[in-house]
Formats: structure tokens, C-alpha cells, sequence
């Protein structure tokens, strides 16, 4: 049966039907939460089982295959991990919290139903329905403090999105008038005749900067650093883990059309990861808030996986892949230190992690380990990553773009040990010790296992990531 292919969606669906009824009803925030999280959970044991179902669905406009499948898998766990460490959800509005947890799980519904997609207009709903239920959840942080800056966040965040979104759909129409088709099994080999001509260049363009928006790839950024200083700590780690996610599914999906060579589309993802790189780890020496300086990093990020893209071959899709699912867990290590610090959901200035390692051991290795890996320092997952991106675009003669990213990685060791620093060598002066539940420090030697694993044994995670890489090639 074919519904069998549709047990991820449908169960979100359900999800988000049981909350929406707890909003109705007007169920406490805590309720709501303890729902949403067991449904969560349950939710990646589903993927998990799904893991191997492969077939069409709606006219094969839906596709269900190892690729799609490892990161519904992925996206699953970060939701979940996300929900767990922010149990408390501090930085919400108290009236509002039932429908943060139900616009959250719409929105990871959205992202499961995107790296599905395969046809051009149900690609493009899913990304709206993503899209629009995390800009809801920007402007439902709490104004304690004041200043209101998750207003200007979210109007931010719509507008710029809003744009892209535009962008894209304009690309989609060149396809579209290309090809005669907006399936991706019939653009892909259209496109590979197609793609030297300049109009199937600005089409495939300008699909990419929708997504190359959800990635925070400059110049696509703007919205990066004020809606990660603006969002609720707990929103911010799921914007800054789980949409990339999705978004570089998608970057994968849309860059095999390329014919192999093509030299226009490298140059334009070469100018875009050099760009990133520079821009995002440049800006971030300077940054005071860690939530700011996680944005910019974030931006630098995209640029390396980006150089896994340049290639236009699976490996490097499968390497870009692999990275981004180590991204995702390095950043949520961060975030959790971030979330369990900050005492009623403020930010987190670096200042602030003064002395950690007497205040909070656990929280200072966590965040030791997760900065370590996000600066590319042996034996974690960001060094393995980063290793294998060079290598791989080294082999493939972008000598000039390898160089210039070991020269980023270095300029950004500074400002990830910098934290390290004030969390490990400084006194607490009189600091306030930070308590961290059973649940949380679960969740972090969680994460911190897989970190160490994918960097010291990355073989079976590699070819997992090539196997899938393999479905849609």
C-alpha cells in the first residue's frame, strides 16, 4: 500500500492536529511541551523504520527514497533534540507557548515534506509551509527585557523571505519554459543540454538563492544575525540546525541538474562559498553575544559546504552531506549550553560563560567539545568534514578555493577558542552555579558521542551519504 510511503507526513499531521486541539482547549505550556516531545521522539523511531521505503506518491510528484528518507530521519532528530533541551521554553510567552509547539512541528512537517518534493510547485508549497510557521514563532518571544528586537527580527526575517521566495519562483518559471516540464526527472537530463544557455544559468540561479537563503549563504544573510540575536534561544537552535538541513537536501536536488563542468554554476558557487567563508568568519571576530557570533559562524559554514556543491559529482554531494549533518549536531551542542545558561531565556553575551568550568563542568566540556569540533580541531566531526570538503575539491583542481578555506578555518579557530577561553580560564566571580536536569545531560552525552564517533569513524556515515547521494544521481 501506497500510504505505508506516507506514515512520516501523516503522523505529523496527526501531531499537529492532537496540539492544535491542546490550543483550543487551552492547555498549559508545560502539557503542551511534554505532548510535543513524546510525539517527537516517536516520530525519529517512524523515520527509522521508514528508513528503507523507496516508491512514487500524487502522480510522482512525491518521492520516497534512502535520500529522502535519511533526512526526514535527520530532521526528526533535530526537532526532537531541540524540544528536549528546551524543555523549559523560558524565552516564550506563556500564553502562547501551545501554539509555538504546533507552529514548530508544522514547520518541521513543511521541511519533511520538502526533501520529498520532486516536482517544482510541491517543492514550492513545502517550502512556504516551512517557511511561514518559523517566522510565526520569532515575534512569540517574551518582551521582558524591553527591546523588542524579536519584532524587528521577525518583520526581518518575512520580508527577506518573502523576496526569496519571489526569486525563486521566477527561476522556476525559466525551468518551466525550458524544459515544458516542472518535474525533477524530466528537468534533470533537459538541463544538462540546456544548462550552458543563459537563460537555463539565471533559472537555476535564482531556484538556488531560495535556497541558498535558508542556508545563510551571502549574499542571502541579511536576515541571519538579527533573527538568531532577536528569536528566543530555543527558536534560534532549531533555525540554526534543522531548516539547513533541508536546505542543503535541496541545494543537492537542484545542483544535479548542472551537466557536469558546467564552468558558469561553479564560478557562481565558488564566488558564493568564498564570499561566506570570508564574510562570516571575519564578522564573527568581533561579535559579543554568542548567539550573534554562532549566526556569523553559521554563514561561514554554509560556504564550506558549498564546496562540496563546486564539484558537481556525488561525492562531493555525499562529503556535503556528511558535513551538514555534523553542522547540525555541533551547533545543537552549542545551543544547549546556550539554553541551560541563559536563567529566563535572555541572551547570552560571551562574557557571560565567565568561568563556567567551576559553575557548570558538564556544560563547559559540552560546549568545549562543540566549539572544538565547529573550529575543525581533531578527532571531532568538524575536522573529518572539513578535511574531506578540501580534499575533495583539492582532487577535483580548485586549488585556489581549498587554499582560502584552510585560511578561513584558521581565522575562525580564534574566535571559537576565544569562547573556550572565557568558559575555562577565567574565575566564576561570584557567578551564579547553573543546574542542568537528567534529561539534558542525556541529550548532551548524545550529542557529544556522535560528535567524537562521526570524527574518528566516519566510514559507515560516509557511505551512507554516498549510497543516498547514488538514488538521485
Amino acid at each position: 500500500m501506497k500510504t505505508v510511503l506516507f506514515i512520516p507526513e501523516l503522523f505529523l499531521l496527526f501531531s499537529c492536529l492532537v496540539i492544535f486541539t491542546m490550543c483550543i482547549n487551552s492547555s498549559k505550556g508545560s502539557k503542551a511541551r511534554n505532548v510535543t516531545a513524546v510525539l517527537a521522539v516517536i516520530n525519529v523511531f517512524i523515520n527509522l523504520f521508514c528508513l528503507k521505503l523507496n516508491g512514487d506518491l500524487f502522480f510522482a510528484a512525491y518521492h520516497v527514497d534512502l535520500f529522502s528518507q535519511i533526512f526526514k530521519l535527520l530532521i526528526g532528530i533535530g526537532f526532537a533534540v531541540v524540544l528536549l533541551f528546551g524543555k523549559e521554553l523560558k524565552g516564550i510567552r506563556d500564553e502562547v507557548r501551545p501554539e509555538y509547539y504546533l507552529f514548530l512541528t508544522l514547520s518541521v512537517l513543511g521541511l519533511v515534506m520538502l526533501v520529498s518534493s520532486t516536482e517544482l510547485l510541491t517543492l514550492f508549497v513545502a517550502l512556504e509551509l516551512s517557511s511561514y510557521s518559523l517566522y510565526l514563532l520569532v515575534p512569540m518571544r517574551n518582551d521582558e527585557t524591553g527591546d523588542r528586537s524579536q519584532m524587528e527580527a521577525g518583520i526581518k526575517y518575512i520580508l527577506f523571505g518573502v523576496v526569496a521566495t519571489g526569486v525563486m519562483l521566477f527561476g522556476m518559471s525559466y525551468l518551466f519554459g525550458l524544459t515544458g516540464t516542472t518535474y525533477l526527472s524530466e528537468l534533470v537530463p533537459a538541463m544538462h543540454n540546456l544548462s550552458s544557455t543563459p537563460a537555463a544559468i539565471v533559472g537555476l540561479a535564482m531556484v538556488m538563492g531560495g535556497f541558498f537563503f535558508k542556508l545563510g549563504v551571502a549574499p542571502f544573510h541579511f536576515w541571519v544575525p538579527d533573527v538568531y540575536e532577536g528569536s528566543s534561544n530555543e527558536t534560534t537552535a532549531f533555525i540554526a540546525s534543522v531548516p539547513k538541513i533541508a536546505a542543503v537536501a535541496l541545494l543537492i536536488r537542484i545542483t544535479s541538474m548542472a551537466a557536469p563542468g558546467n564552468s558558469t554554476i561553479v564560478t557562481l558557487l565558488t564566488i558564493l562559498s568564498i564570499a561566506s567563508m570570508f564574510y562570516g568568519n571575519l564578522i564573527a571576530l568581533v561579535q559579543k553575544d554568542i548567539k550573534r557570533m554562532l549566526g556569523f559562524s553559521g554563514i561561514a559554514h554554509a560556504g564550506y559546504v558549498l564546496l562540496g556543491l563546486v564539484t558537481l559529482k556525488g561525492t562531493g554531494y555525499a562529503t556535503a552531506m556528511y558535513y551538514i549533518i555534523g553542522y547540525m549536531l555541533m551547533n545543537l551542542a552549542c545551543f544547549l549550553v546556550i539554553c541551560s545558561v541563559s536563567r529566563n531565556g535572555e541572551n547570552v553575551a560571551i562574557d557571560d560563560l565567565t568561568g563556567l568550568h567551576k559553575r557548570a563542568p558538564f556544560l563547559a566540556v559540552t560546549l568545549l567539545i562543540g566549539m572544538f569540533a565547529l573550529a575543525g580541531i581533531p578527532p571531532f566531526v568538524g575536522f573529518m568534514g572539513k578535511f574531506m570538503l578540501l580534499a575533495g575539491a583539492l582532487k577535483e583542481g580548485y586549488l585556489t578555493l581549498v587554499i582560502l578555506a584552510a585560511l578561513n578555518t584558521a581565522i575562525s579557530i580564534y574566535y571559537y577558542l576565544s569562547v573556550v577561553r572565557i568558559s575555562f580560564c577565567t574565575d566564576s566571580e561570584d557567578r551564579p552555579a547553573v543546574e542542568v536536569d537528567t534529561i539534558t545531560k542525556v541529550v548532551s552525552c548524545a550529542l557529544l558521542v556522535f560528535i567524537i564517533i562521526m570524527g574518528v569513524v566516519p566510514a559507515k556515515i560516509v557511505a551512507m551519504t554516498e549510497a543516498a547521494v547514488k538514488v538521485i544521481m
